[in-house]
């Protein structure tokens, strides 16, 4: 394939990153004045948020199947589509249990981009002979940052109602813009593949295969649960804990995406000089300090520090996860591997609203740090598998 038409379908992909990225974040800064309006405990929010990762797992292996038979671009375009349509129905709910169905649809379309913009991104980095893919999660941060910025800014001029209505006709806008693009082009095949040398990135899920798919699976679930606490819980912590104004809550998680966006715009250069073991590692530590001091900290601005701490922790080990298990078994690998992660999200949310019933939300939030630490230890123990 030519490199003019690699670099137009890396530039698509990398949109499409940016824009799950920017609709998710503007939700998630949101929930606070969700939570007033559907007069939810933190409990039964969580029950509530449980709607987005129970979504979204139970679409993900249904996804990889569409992408095998009908290819990773186009399911990323219809994907995009109803991810922008459903993320302007939450404010139209009243009570915890009708914000539950309608996170359902939400995390589904969710979960299907998921899947299906990094299947084809390990199609695109076969081909480009690097591993990228910390690029493009570096956009998908990059659009949280900017859409829980903008969030932060008219958190006091718009209603939810307006402001998540904006948000699907960006969605929708852009869609159209890029989407051209992956439909005209089909994933490019890497000379290996052509070759027939299928060893290297095998397709079947024997067992061992299956295996290590889930070697990189555990450490996307340890990841994700810390991603989705953030996204869920941080502007709670801020503005309930640390009684700060809903504009510096909603700054908590775009302090966490500026910071993860970093992380992972250095990703590849990291991978290409510490590998996939030491950066799981240091990661994992990393993120583990960082999410301590963030929960912990008395103040807000050691708070947000924390939290920024963590996510250049965070930030690559979600894609060296989904990376290789994709390169092991294709779209069925990045659907087991991001199941089990979204796996972490969908334990995320009701563990840390009960926590924080029977404790403090605080104290739930050191969950975090314990599985990043979890994260690290997998990735030393299993140096050979995530090497490989």
């Amino acid at each position: 394939m030519p490199g003019d038409t690699l670099t137009r379908l890396r530039v698509a992909i990398t949109v499409f990153f940016a824009l799950d990225g920017f609709v998710f974040a503007g939700w998630v800064v949101r929930i606070p004045a969700i939570k007033q309006q559907t007069d939810a405990s933190a409990s039964t929010l969580g029950l509530a948020l449980l709607g987005v990762s129970a979504g979204a797992v139970v679409t993900m292996t249904l996804t990889g199947r569409l992408c095998r038979r009908f290819g990773a671009h186009p399911v990323t375009v219809v994907c995009a589509v109803l991810l922008s349509l459903s993320v302007a129905l939450p404010p139209l709910t009243h009570s915890a249990l009708a914000l539950g169905g309608v996170l359902l649809v939400f995390g589904a379309a969710y979960g299907g981009i998921n899947v299906a913009f990094n299947s084809a991104a390990v199609d695109l980095i076969a081909a480009l002979r690097r591993p990228v893919m910390p690029s493009f999660h570096a956009a998908f941060s990059l659009g949280g940052m900017i859409g829980a910025g903008l969030g932060g800014l008219v958190a006091g001029s718009l209603s939810p109602t307006r402001h998540l209505l904006g948000l699907t006709v960006v969605g929708l806008l852009v869609t159209a813009a890029a989407g051209p693009t992956l439909l005209r082009h089909e994933p490019p095949r890497p000379p290996e593949r052509a070759q027939g040398e299928a060893d290297k990135a095998p397709r079947r899920l024997d067992g061992r295969t299956r295996g290590l798919v889930v070697v990189f699976g555990l450490i996307a679930l340890c990841t994700a649960y810390g991603e989705g606490a953030m996204a869920d819980w941080g502007a709670l912590h801020l503005e309930q804990d640390l009684d700060t104004s809903p504009g510096v809550a909603a700054a908590g998680y775009s302090c966490f995406a500026l910071a993860m966006t970093v992380g992972r715009l250095t990703g590849t250069t990291l991978l290409e000089r510490l590998g996939r073991t030491r950066t799981v590692v240091a990661g994992g530590t990393v993120a583990a300090a960082g999410m301590l001091v963030g929960s912990l900290a008395p103040a807000a601005w050691a708070a947000l520090t924390g939290f920024a701490i963590a996510g250049l922790g965070l930030a690559n080990l979600f894609p060296v996860a989904v990376q290789g298990a994709g390169t092991l078994a294709g779209p069925s690998g990045v659907a087991i591997a991001s199941t089990l992660g979204y796996g972490g999200m969908l334990l995320g949310p009701p563990a840390i609203g009960f926590m924080a019933d029977w404790f403090s939300l605080p104290a739930a939030l050191t969950s975090v740090a314990v599985l990043a630490a979890v994260a690290a230890l997998i990735g030393a123990t299993t140096r050979r598998t995530v090497t490989g």
